[in-house]
């Protein structure tokens, strides 16, 4: 009687899976939360570029100041070449997650393509064709239910990850990522500010007559105490950009490579317990 009982809640549960795969409302789930975590990755790569751009520039731009007469230039962004290094980092760990989201994204539409949904069907039909033939203990019944077993394991693998991965996020990774992003943001704008005002700075007129060379050694002593204050704000600037460029690997390692990662072994595991299952106790 249990016998029976396990075997009539299999084929619901099979039956359930393969009305599931079908309908297609786990799909859309998981093409939507994809689709919003592949968006998030491009935003924040842009965001990533867009800091590169501005560090870029804050260490070519040159503040020229002329002491007892000689020429010497300072580079005042160059305070932030360890972080123009993270952000390097930062840029290829995007490009990444990136890529490896819009590869969910194909396999989540490979396998809800309805030639997939149609091989379910026949492999399921064949088994049913076994085992209303009381081939219970053959063993093509058994490697049909192995087939079954591991393609609707497949088939669901990629949605329930996308599912997970963006309940994940909404629980614990959400306000981390918004605060860090916006602040990654502001430090991008604040530093290209500061670039504009080095710039104008830097900027001495060419007048070679007495008041032109008084506005130039005023200027240049000017400079002198300003390079100070530019290496000041570049620093004050960039002070905790990288705690927050940390958090936002974090938030996409774990995305796009730890959970894919635990699935494809989970994957694995189901698929080896399925093949080594004795299926003669269904």
């Amino acid at each position: 009687m249990k016998r029976v009982w396990r075997q009539w809640i299999v084929i619901m549960v099979v039956a359930g899976l393969l009305l599931l795969a079908y309908e297609g409302t786990a799909d859309d789930y998981g093409h939507h939360y994809t689709q919003e975590a592949l968006k998030r990755a491009l935003v924040t790569f842009a965001i990533a570029r867009g800091l590169n751009a501005v560090i870029s520039v804050a260490q070519g731009t040159e503040v020229a100041i002329q002491p007892a007469g000689v020429g010497v230039n300072f580079t005042p962004g160059q305070i932030l070449d360890p972080l123009n290094d993270l952000i390097e980092w930062f840029s290829w760990v995007m490009l990444m997650a990136a890529t490896s989201l819009g590869i969910q994204e194909l396999m989540l539409t490979i396998l809800s393509a309805k030639s997939f949904t149609w091989l379910l069907l026949a492999v399921s039909l064949v088994v049913a064709v076994l085992a209303l033939k009381r081939q219970e203990h053959s063993a093509a019944r058994q490697w049909s239910l192995r087939l079954l077993t591991l393609l609707l394991v497949v088939r669901f693998a990629v949605p329930l990850m996308a599912l997970t991965s963006e309940g994940l996020y909404a629980a614990f990774m959400e306000e981390r990522y918004n605060a860090s992003a916006q602040r990654v943001q502001s430090v991008t704008e604040r530093i290209g500010e500061i670039n504009r005002s080095t710039e104008s700075g830097a900027q001495v007129p060419q007048d070679d007559s007495l008041l032109g060379s008084a506005k130039r050694l005023y200027q240049s002593t000017v400079a002198t105490l300003d390079v100070s204050s530019y290496v000041e704000r570049y620093q004050t600037a960039a002070a905790d950009v990288s705690e927050q460029v940390i958090n936002l690997i974090v938030v996409f390692v774990v995305q796009t490579v730890v959970l894919p990662l635990l699935f494809l072994w989970g994957v694995v595991q189901v698929a080896r317990r399925v093949v080594q299952f004795d299926l003669r106790r269904c």
